[in-house]
């Protein structure tokens, strides 16, 4: 197992590799930069106060050699570059940041997972029944539905018309409700529709029938039997929402103006700061890896046939 975990770090690096890459071209090939952002807010700047900056920032060397200086930052100090305007490493802005996104996209999770996995179970036991034909295509509509969009009527309702709950920051719980919300009705969706798919598939195997038989409870050969066996897509799904959900707070944390890291990338584009925009994209990218290992560690644990896979029996040669 402790191979397996160590040849997928090592399968991080080409990947993290080929992110940083494509970001660098997509932002180095994009009409302007810092400097032009920074004469369009004003002042008079010379043509020679201009190629200064650019000299200071490096965008004056060749697309290799700038790529080559920032991941060498990277790779021999964790050094992200310099952010453009307040001068401050970007490191620290990110680790400053991203606690406050990692929340939410726990949060989101969380909502996913409360919601979305005991609804797919009715659902998948009761099929065709009055729940499932009403759970299936408000499951529909949540995958559908542009996040931003839930955000700003539920500031509509819940802030506007009703006062309950704050429409933006996150301060404390009572922030958090609705950014959660937000960001989570779309992952709940997908969980629900995979649970409810892998449960509909386990519950017709022959072992079910046997279960069922013996005079087992109902209760138990779904949460013993059935949901055991259907986790394995169940895990997948969740994991790779998290890793969404990381990427996509951007839009939530700028309906809720949440300083979050999605929210620096964010104006990080507006402002060409690219040492931040470069340093959010690979740091969410890296997080993202991470949490793809930590599903497949979980999957060895859900299921033995797949730990068997990687753990040598004893006496095996």
């Amino acid at each position: 197992m402790y191979k397996y975990i160590l040849k997928r770090l090592l399968m991080m690096i080409p990947v993290l590799l080929g992110v940083s890459l494509i970001g660098f071209l997509l932002i180095y090939i994009s009409p302007g930069d810092a400097v032009d952002s920074i004469v369009a807010q004003g002042g008079v700047y010379s043509e020679e106060d201009v190629m200064k900056l650019r000299e200071e920032f490096g965008l004056d060397q060749p697309f290799l050699v700038q790529y080559y200086n920032y991941v060498k930052g990277i790779v021999t100090e964790f050094d992200f570059g310099t952010d453009y305007l307040t001068k401050r490493p970007v490191t620290s802005e990110i680790l400053e940041r991203f606690p406050t996104t990692l929340i939410l996209a726990c949060l989101g999770v969380l909502v996913a997972v409360i919601i979305g996995i005991p609804a797919g179970i009715i659902s998948a036991t009761k099929q065709y029944s009055l729940f499932d034909n009403i759970v299936t295509p408000i499951s529909l509509i949540g995958v559908s539905m542009p996040g931003f969009w839930l955000g700003l009527l539920l500031i509509i309702a819940f802030s506007v018309k009703l006062g309950w709950l704050p429409a933006s920051g996150f301060y404390g719980p009572e922030y958090w409700i609705l950014p959660s919300i937000t960001i989570g009705t779309s992952a709940a969706a997908f969980i629900m529709r995979m649970t409810r798919s892998s449960m509909l598939e386990v519950i017709r195997q022959d072992y079910i029938r046997t279960a069922r038989a013996k005079g087992q409870s109902e209760k138990v050969i779904i949460t013993k039997h059935a949901l055991k066996n259907a986790l394995i897509p169940i895990i997948t799904a969740t994991g790779l929402q998290f890793g969404f959900l990381l990427g996509g707070s951007i839009l939530a944390e700028s309906v809720f103006a949440i300083p979050g890291l999605g929210k620096l990338i964010l104006d990080g584009i507006k402002a060409r700061n690219y040492p931040v925009v470069q340093g959010g994209i690979l740091f969410i990218a890296l997080t993202f890896s991470f949490v793809n290992l930590l599903v497949d560690v979980i999957y060895a644990y859900a299921d033995p046939r797949i730990k068997s896979l990687y753990v040598r029996k004893k006496g095996a040669k």
